[in-house]
């Protein structure tokens, strides 16, 4: 389809989001609510009953997604013997508004109508299986598991938002890494948040790792400065490093990341080893504008995408991986320190398509 003439959801929607760009700089640099658990309370633990497995809490924690938008795709598709442009317009639609994306959408939409050229698009089941193909294949062209095991010293640099859950995902991969007989440490660097220290702090005790920090505004550098040094002496297998979320310009943002880095770099030769940006997929779109700031400013290698549970936007995280060509590491389903997981696009896929 055309973004530059006829009629359809997508050509009438191109007035709407012209501007982005610096729609989405203004709205990032605007002082987001924290929405981060109070550090006082210890995180929540699992609990002693019997959960059901990974897939089922997976599907379980996508369910909004699933019926926001594999839901409305069915209600579209499903019974369909005969599948046209007006099936694909009306397809692209329900893409757009489930956070897919504009960029994303359109080249799904232009592959199914090479497909449906090609007549494999016989009925709606037939277009319900391709679309899931598609996707999937967008999710796998970037996919890649993170290696903390390819580095002596293996440093974690974590960037984000304030309230996008940045900190809890932190004390998640602690608790995960130090179960599996790693020696961790974390650097308290986001110096700016009110208690931000105290909880990663909580996390640290609760996963037995130690947490290296300063005074509340100290400068976030000197923190890492000691953590790198702390972590080389103390033979340490993976440092994790928090940063702050709420820098008010792009220029603070860049310069303030790029100091991190040269300390990192100075003093672990090499690292940061991974740069993972945390994302609320709650926030639909402006996910994607944070990731595009991000990766401008601070090189992110990798992304981690929360609160999927709570939201029916969950459609972000095929926008954000194949938009930026970042592969998507974690993704977050629930509360509980299991409910952190290993991203992994069949899995996700299957999730959201099964019947």
């Amino acid at each position: 389809m055309d973004p530059k003439g006829g009629n359809g959801y997508f050509r009438g929607l191109i007035n709407k989001i012209s501007g982005v760009e610096s729609t989405e700089i203004s709205t990032l640099a605007q002082d987001i609510p924290a929405s981060e658990p109070n550090p006082v309370q210890a995180p929540n633990t699992p609990e002693t009953q019997e959960k059901p497995g990974f897939f089922e809490r997976l599907k379980s924690g996508l369910k909004k997604t699933k019926d926001g938008l594999v839901g409305r795709i069915d209600a579209l598709v499903l019974g369909k013997k005969v599948i046209d442009a007006d099936t694909l317009e009306e397809l692209e639609e329900i893409l757009i508004t489930s956070d897919i994306g504009v960029k994303t959408t359109v080249e799904l939409i232009r592959t199914l109508e090479q497909r449906l050229g090609r007549n494999e698009l016989k009925d709606g089941e037939a277009l319900r299986g391709a679309l899931k193909e598609e996707i999937l294949a967008r999710l796998v062209a970037h996919h890649k598991p993170l290696d903390i095991g390819s580095q002596k010293l293996f440093v974690l640099l974590v960037i984000g938002v304030n309230g996008v859950g940045k900190t809890t995902t932190i004390g998640k991969l602690a608790s995960r890494f130090s179960a599996s007989g790693n020696k961790v440490l974390l650097a308290a660097a986001d110096t700016f948040r009110a208690a931000a220290a105290e909880q990663l702090i909580v996390w640290g005790d609760r996963s037995g790792v130690d947490v290296i920090r300063h005074k509340e505004g100290a400068d976030p550098s000197a923190v890492v400065f000691d953590a790198c040094k702390a972590a080389v002496a103390r033979g340490v297998d993976i440092l994790i490093i928090d940063t702050a979320g709420r820098l008010h310009t792009k220029v603070n943002l860049m310069e303030e990341m790029k100091k991190i880095r040269r300390v990192i770099n100075r003093e672990i030769p090499g690292a940061p080893h991974e740069t993972l940006l945390v994302l609320d997929a709650a926030t639909g779109q402006n996910a994607t504008s944070q990731a595009r700031l991000f990766k401008e400013a601070a090189g992110v290698t990798g992304l981690a995408l929360t609160k999927l549970d709570g939201t029916a936007k969950g459609g972000i995280v095929v926008a954000v991986s194949h938009e930026f060509a970042l592969p998507v590491r974690y993704i977050g389903v629930g509360e509980s320190i299991e409910d952190l997981r290993d991203f992994d696009p069949q899995e996700f896929t299957d999730a959201l398509f099964q019947t």
